[in-house]
């Protein structure tokens, strides 16, 4: 923030235009390559974007500028410098070849510098750019230069820099942006601009194997139906034989319309047909049968967390993989990572622009190669399921080895089985609401009732549970997510077994027990809200821990100093202002009988 980097950009399109120009009346013969009119366009553009930060008071999410010059065109993605930002910086990276970093001379290495070095690479760039700039405001001192400099160069080859050329500038006065500067007889290096035209950020393609996610299915009539994508590696064309992951059915290509049918390649967005009326979806990936894309569902990765709220392990959050939409989990923070030294700390959470290497599980099996092998296929990101928020990038590294050697035994007694056994449809009763709403009494009648009619039941109560199989977890955030998953899991063993199970928590976040429903089937899984006004909790306060609580002594209380996210559509609310506990279980009862 502050550095320079607006100013430096603008500096670069005003003077690598007059080059441009100078080059241009060079090559008045050859009219037909070179046009002025494209550069005083984007320098206008660019003119007009800083002259509207300014006015705003503001920095523009991310800004992308486009120029050329005869050696190569173009596109600067210029992205913030603020910490709250780092997510657009993320944005910037996930699809640049180059990336210059910025260095205040006066302010050397900060740690929002460690932090971007350490995301561009985990995105793959290797090919950096430090720009020293403001040079001139400490003197155009050589050794200020040499010191960043070697600081950095130390920092970056940890990181896994490849390639790193340093510059020392200054965005006002031009000195070594797109002219050489006069006042720097030390360095005898390239200018930003000739670094930027000499980078050699051509991605070295290996013969992969071909890899298209399916974007959408098109079927404008009953005798037609193609498949549309971009290319993610390889080539294909019209006769080949090609494999769809990760269901495996193999078939043969019929059809391709694009650009250079009848083939493709890597980068080119085509739609084909195929042979064979088998199902494909969108998010499925054609592949080349000899060479398929692994499938899992359990994978290590590196993230970077880029939501307002912590990350918590168990949390579900919506992953975004190619053209593929997965619930997925966080089931494990392996280390956070910090950006200063790059030792591997222990964290249970994650807060804004961490990085970490995590664990995480999807809701079924995708197909995925590792983020440095294909980009497209490695990459992906997290959605807040209650927001829509992305909050989280990430690249998978690779899969578990519980994922692949871990396969699901068919068993041949089944749910139906049992519950036919008891006669009874199976089903998840589960009460939320504040402590001392009544949900623990209105679960025992309920239990109670159940039993008289001959229904076979369990009841799973908050404190009894922390007794034992969850006597490990305390009253934290990420205990308490996790508390519920084991909870949510178990569950869901027992509506297999057949029985109905009664389940009295707290559970105040609504995520949560949204991963319970995504367990059962869409008719097992029955929310019901205990609703009691805090007030009256208090007034109640069987366990005296409101009072304790609002003394200080307890910690992370419900509905003082933690949050409860009330259902916003359960399928009951309970009033217990309006009706006693034994009507309120009557009313649970008639609901269970109505859906036998």
């Amino acid at each position: 923030m502050d550095d320079g980097k607006s100013t430096l950009i603008g500096r670069l399109l005003y003077d690598s235009k007059r080059v441009f120009d100078d080059q241009l009346r060079a090559l008045e013969s050859d009219s037909r390559q070179f046009g002025t009119r494209g550069a005083a366009l984007d320098f206008a553009l660019l003119v007009d974007g800083l002259q509207a930060e300014r006015e705003q008071g503001i920095t523009i999410d991310v800004a992308y500028r486009f120029f050329s010059t005869p050696a190569r065109s173009f596109i600067v993605a210029d992205t913030p410098g603020h910490e709250q930002y780092t997510r657009n910086m993320a944005t910037g990276a996930s699809t640049a070849s180059l990336a210059v970093l910025l260095v205040d001379a006066r302010k050397g290495l900060l740690t929002q510098t460690r932090r971007h070095t350490r995301i561009v690479t985990m995105f793959g760039i290797r090919h950096l750019i430090l720009a020293v700039n403001k040079i001139d405001l400490v003197d155009y001192s050589e050794s200020v230069f040499a010191e960043i400099t070697g600081e950095f160069r130390e920092f970056a080859r940890d990181c896994g820099v490849s390639e790193l050329i340093a510059i020392p500038t200054s965005a006002t006065a031009g000195d070594n942006v797109a002219r050489r500067s006069t006042r720097i007889p030390w360095y005898s290096g390239p200018t930003l601009l000739e670094a930027l035209e000499r980078a050699d950020t051509a991605l070295v393609e290996p013969d992969r194997p071909f890899r298209l996610p399916v974007q959408s299915v098109s079927r404008p009539s009953l005798d037609f139906r193609g498949y549309a994508g971009r290319v993610a590696s390889g080539r294909v064309q019209v006769g080949d034989t090609i494999r769809v992951e990760p269901s495996g059915l193999v078939t043969t290509v019929k059809a391709i319309y694009g650009r250079n049918a009848p083939t493709a390649a890597a980068g080119e967005s085509i739609l084909l047909t195929v042979d064979d009326e088998i199902d494909i979806s969108r998010g499925d990936v054609f592949s080349a049968p000899a060479a398929p894309p692994a499938t899992a569902d359990q994978f290590e990765a590196t993230l970077l967390w880029m939501g307002e709220r912590e990350l918590v392990a168990g949390r579900p959050y919506f992953l975004k993989i190619h053209t593929k939409e997965v619930s997925a989990t966080i089931t494990d923070i392996r280390f956070r990572l910090d950006v200063n030294t790059g030792a591997q700390l222990a964290a249970k959470t994650l807060g804004l622009n961490e990085i970490a290497s995590v664990n995480l599980s999807t809701s079924q099996a995708i197909a995925f190669e590792p983020y440095e092998v294909n980009r497209p296929l490695g990459a992906f990101i997290l959605i807040d399921k209650q927001t829509g928020d992305t909050v989280g990038a990430g690249m998978i590294g690779h899969a578990l080895r519980r994922a692949t050697d871990i396969q699901w035994q068919n068993l041949d007694v089944t749910k139906e089985s049992r519950a036919t056994l008891k006669h009874q449809k199976p089903v998840c009763l589960w009460f939320t609401g504040l402590s001392g709403s009544g949900k623990s009494t209105i679960a025992n009648l309920v239990e109670r009732k159940l039993l008289a009619d001959g229904r076979h039941t369990y009841l799973l109560d908050g404190d009894n549970v922390r007794h034992g199989l969850n006597r490990d977890l305390g009253f934290s955030e990420a205990d308490r997510v996790e508390n519920i998953r084991r909870v949510a899991e178990v569950a869901r063993l027992m509506v297999d077994a057949g029985l109905i199970v009664v389940v009295s928590f707290i559970s105040p976040f609504r995520s949560e027990r949204e991963l319970a429903r995504e367990l059962m089937a869409p008719d097992e899984f029955v929310e019901i809200f205990v609703d009691t006004p805090i007030a009256e909790c208090e007034r109640r306060d069987p366990k005296g821990l409101y009072a304790k609580a609002r003394e200080g002594l307890v910690k992370n209380f419900t509905g003082i100093d933690s949050a409860y996210e009330p259902p916003e559509a359960p399928e009951l609310i309970l009033d217990t202002l309006a009706h006693d506990a034994e009507t309120c279980a009557a009313m649970v009862c008639r609901l269970v009988s109505g859906a036998r």
